[in-house]
C-alpha cells in the first residue's frame, strides 16, 4: 500500500508540472519585462510624449478594444459600427492575406483614427521560432503597412500570445511594444454572439484590453452591445497608446493589464 501511495503521489506530482508546464507555454512566461498599461501612464519616462488627446485615463474609466488577426471580410462592418459609436480601436493585422489583400481597410483604419498595429506575416509562434524567423514575420508585416499608411507600428501582439528573451530583443530592435490582454471572448470557439458579448461583459475592468478577432462570423454582431453596455457601465473607449498616455509603450517590453 505505501507503494501505492508514493506511486500516485509521484505521477499527479508529474501531471502537475505538465499542466504548469504547458500552461507557462501558452502565457509565453519567461524572464521578459513586464508592466501594466496603467503602470505606464502613471510613471512615464521624462521624455515621455503620450497624446491623451480629449481623454483623461487617469481620472476616467478607460477600457480599450482590440482586435486580431484582419482585415476581413466582417471588417467593413466592424468599422462602421466603430464610427458611427465613435469608438477607436487598436488593430493587430496579419501580413499576408490580410494586410497585402486588403490596402484600402488597412489606410480606412488609419484615416479613422483607429491603432494600426502589427500581428506578424503569417500568425507563427514566435516562441518556436530562430530570431531571423522572428524578425521576418514581424519586419514584413511593418514595411507593409508603412507603405499603404506611412506609418510603420509601434504595437505589436504575439500570435497566442506567446513570447520570450528572443522575441523581446527582437521587438525591441524594430521598435515594437508587445501587447497582451485582460479580457478575451475566445470568439474563435464560438459563433454565439451573445456567448461573446457575456464572456467580454464578464471580464470587462478598468485599464483592461479586450481581444477579439474581426476574421469569426460571431464577433462583430456581438460588438453594437459590447459598446452599448461597457458605455452603459460608464467605461470610455481609448486605443491603448491612449490607455498608457502620458506615457509611451517601450520597444521590446511585454504590457498585460
Amino acid at each position: 500500500m505505501p507503494w501505492k501511495i508514493s506511486t500516485v503521489r509521484r505521477r499527479t506530482a508529474a501531471a502537475l508540472v505538465a499542466v504548469v508546464s504547458w500552461s507557462l507555454a501558452l502565457s509565453g512566461c519567461t524572464s521578459y519585462d513586464t508592466t501594466s498599461p496603467r503602470d505606464a501612464r502613471s510613471h512615464p519616462s521624462d521624455d515621455a510624449k503620450g497624446e491623451r488627446g480629449a481623454v483623461d485615463c487617469g481620472k476616467e474609466r478607460c477600457i480599450a478594444l482590440t482586435f486580431d488577426a484582419g482585415p476581413a471580410k466582417d471588417t467593413p462592418r466592424l468599422l462602421d459600427i466603430l464610427k458611427e459609436k465613435k469608438v477607436p480601436a487598436t488593430f493587430f493585422l496579419l501580413g499576408k492575406n490580410h494586410v497585402v489583400k486588403h490596402p484600402d481597410l488597412v489606410r480606412r483604419m488609419a484615416a479613422e483614427g483607429h491603432e494600426v498595429a502589427n500581428h506578424t506575416w503569417t500568425h507563427q509562434i514566435l516562441t518556436e521560432r530562430d530570431a531571423d524567423e522572428v524578425r521576418e514575420e514581424l519586419s514584413r508585416t511593418q514595411n507593409a503597412i508603412e507603405k499603404i499608411t506611412g506609418h510603420k507600428p509601434t504595437l505589436m501582439r504575439p500570435p497566442q500570445g506567446r513570447t520570450d528573451d528572443q522575441v523581446a530583443e527582437v521587438s525591441r530592435d524594430l521598435g515594437l511594444a508587445q501587447i497582451l490582454w485582460s479580457a478575451t471572448a475566445k470568439d474563435y470557439s464560438t459563433t454565439d454572439s451573445a456567448l461573446i458579448k457575456k464572456r467580454v461583459l464578464d471580464q470587462a475592468d478598468r485599464d483592461g484590453i479586450i481581444l477579439l478577432h474581426d476574421i469569426y462570423a460571431g464577433t462583430v454582431p456581438a460588438v453594437p452591445g459590447i459598446i452599448a453596455e461597457l458605455k452603459k457601465r460608464g467605461y470610455t473607449f481609448v486605443t491603448v497608446p491612449q490607455l498608457m498616455a502620458p506615457g509611451v509603450a517601450e520597444p521590446g517590453k511585454v504590457y498585460r493589464p
